[in-house]
């Protein structure tokens, strides 16, 4: 299944308020928001129509976190969906979620992209191939490693996979304290050496068992309370994944 579908059965099953996506490009996925949506990136340039209640930063999104208020464009609102598909380096991935995650809510879905490179090629900080996914992968393991209360669910979606996050703490700021160690263990020169699971999408759920499991359906629950709403989608994601994909807090 292609990203964008993913993306698209996202956005109607869930209904987001708000909407954030960090690399815009040409446009095409941030088309799909039906509700008030914010795209940030320095070199945007559209190809597809994103008529609607959108506003477009034309910056990198370390320099907009670093200099501007997220809330004054969600208007005071957190972010209930976000997709990042910025620079495709690890300390930029990281860096994104960290800020991300501070502009979300408890039951905001957080999806990352490029995160399933399927050659070392397409792996390398250095880009030498067509398509690129850079090193971003090394992001699903250390989100499980230091922040086991989230919920890391690695998609199997063309071309080069998806991770969606959930069970968001804005509060946290384990993955801002832990930067620089993170960085030293994690970021690696080329050639990178990308574990067989990720290139063999092993560790990856079929996106249409995701969409088919219930999960978004769980995730857009507003009937329930916290420790029942993550108790319904800690089931639904183990229905299509098992539990190698809940943190070991879950």
């Amino acid at each position: 299944m292609w990203y964008t579908e993913v993306l698209r059965a996202l956005h109607e099953r869930l209904q987001p308020t708000t909407y954030l996506e960090i690399g815009v490009s040409d446009g095409h996925s941030l088309s799909l928001a039906r509700c008030r949506a914010i795209g940030i990136d320095p070199s945007f340039s559209l190809t597809y129509p994103v008529d609607g209640d959108i506003a477009l930063v034309r910056t990198s999104s370390d320099d907009y976190f670093a200099r501007h208020d997220l809330g004054t464009l969600t208007r005071g609102l957190p972010v209930d969906l976000a997709f990042v598909d910025g620079l495709h380096l690890v300390e930029f991935a990281l860096r994104d979620f960290i800020n991300v995650e501070r502009h979300c809510g408890p039951r905001s879905v957080v999806v990352l992209d490029d995160m399933l490179p399927r050659a070392a090629d397409e792996a390398a900080r250095h880009r030498h191939s067509r398509d690129w996914t850079g090193d971003v992968f090394r992001l699903t393991e250390v989100l499980r490693r230091y922040r086991p209360d989230l919920v890391v669910l690695p998609l199997d979606t063309e071309p080069t996979g998806m991770v969606l996050v959930a069970g968001l703490d804005p509060r946290s700021t384990v993955l801002a304290d832990s930067y620089d160690a993170i960085l030293a263990e994690y970021r690696r020169p080329d050639p990178q050496l990308v574990p067989a699971e990720v290139l063999e999408r092993l560790d990856a759920v079929p996106a249409a068992r995701m969409l088919a499991s219930g999960l978004p359906e769980a995730l857009a629950d507003r009937t329930r309370d916290d420790v029942a709403w993550r108790e319904g989608v800690l089931d639904a994601v183990r229905a299509c994944a098992g539990t190698a994909f809940v943190g070991s807090e879950s």
